[in-house]
């Protein structure tokens, strides 16, 4: 079922709401360096039973699983870098980038990118850039290359495609100006950070092909490419999943979005089966973690309970299934803000 915010304006103002939350917001340093070197062991674990194991099924079996706790880890960096994971500020952030570090994601990018863009700005196009819909015009505007690579973003199937490309190689990867006007010493140590991480990823499986006599390419696929393949096709897939829906609008005038209460109204609590929401962190309760990017990952399922119970009807609550997913993959392609729906690649509005 889906409830959605049918009627934003009678949504209490986001201190208000962020007052109940107020007994969710306190950080347990010890419980999450627990979290942390619990995740970090995990993956290592994986990694290391991919490249032993010589049963090339297996190895890939392993390398799933660890792209799936690069997921993992990446939340703990996504709590860290909003300042919730502890109540130490210079912890978080050193916490942040170990646990980011998987993902080859570079820290100080992904704050700006996230917390003051995202967060600042969400479904506001023209500054929120993370699946910023098109319009039709725009959309045939393109280039018939681009129209194609933009097709497959939107089939539902191409989140990890998305993800890589409009993310992280043009925003978070030693971006140029055209994506990051502000030059900063952090973003680029940061990226020669993730650079040096990968290169002594890719330098050990080298080592390990000649010590346990495999092929290097073998391990190179297994271990280090399959993983980071899966976590971003997961990260592609939660980022999508958080703000796109039927039900959900995107704006392209500002006073027009912060009048829909976008903290509440542009977010998506998508209810994922056989615990996965837990396995994540709580990462999908999004519309708390939206009101208050303060509340840690481990109390964000009260809070979300919390919301859902106080605005009957005004949030949107999705449970996950394949039928669904495939039909907002169908729906959502393009956006007509002067009709506030979601449309096919033709301008049929189908929201």
């Amino acid at each position: 079922m889906s409830a959605s915010a049918d009627s934003p304006a009678m949504i209490p103002h986001r201190k208000v709401i962020r007052s109940w939350l107020e007994p969710y917001r306190i950080s347990r340093t010890a419980y999450a360096l627990g979290l942390l070197t619990v995740d970090w062991v995990l993956f290592g674990l994986l990694l290391i039973g991919a490249a032993l194991i010589p049963f090339w099924p297996l190895k890939i079996v392993l390398g799933t699983a660890a792209g799936f706790m690069i997921g993992r880890l990446f939340v703990i960096g996504h709590d860290a870098c909003h300042q919730s994971f502890t109540r130490h500020k210079t912890l978080n952030k050193w916490l942040g980038r170990i646990a980011m570090i998987p993902s080859m994601t570079p820290y100080s990018l992904w704050q700006v990118g996230h917390n003051v863009v995202h967060h600042g700005y969400t479904n506001l196009k023209g500054v929120d850039f993370v699946w910023e819909p098109l319009t039709t015009a725009e959309f045939q505007a393109m280039s018939r290359p681009r129209q194609i690579l933009e097709r497959a973003y939107r089939s539902g199937w191409g989140t990890g495609l998305y993800y890589f490309i409009e993310v992280w190689w043009l925003r978070m990867y030693f971006p140029s100006e055209r994506y990051m006007q502000t030059r900063r010493a952090e973003f680029v140590w940061d990226c020669v950070l993730v650079t040096v991480i990968a290169m002594v990823w890719v330098l050990g499986l080298l080592w390990a092909s000649q010590i346990l006599g495999q092929s290097f390419w073998l391990l190179l696929a297994t271990v280090f490419i399959l993983p980071l393949v899966v976590w971003n096709t997961v990260i592609g897939f939660v980022v999508y999943v958080h703000h796109t829906h039927k039900d959900i609008r995107w704006y392209d005038n500002k006073v027009a979005w912060g009048a829909a209460s976008p903290f509440v109204s542009t977010t998506v609590h998508l209810k994922l089966p056989f615990g996965l929401g837990r396995f994540f962190h709580n990462i999908m309760e999004h519309t708390a973690h939206h009101v208050d990017m303060g509340i840690p990952l481990y109390s964000l399922d009260g809070a979300q309970e919390t919301i859902e119970e106080s605005l009957p009807g005004q949030v949107t609550v999705q449970a996950f299934s394949l039928a669904w997913y495939i039909d907002t993959a169908r729906c959502c392609k393009l956006y007509d803000f002067e009709r506030g729906g979601w449309t096919d690649f033709e301008g049929h509005i189908l929201s």
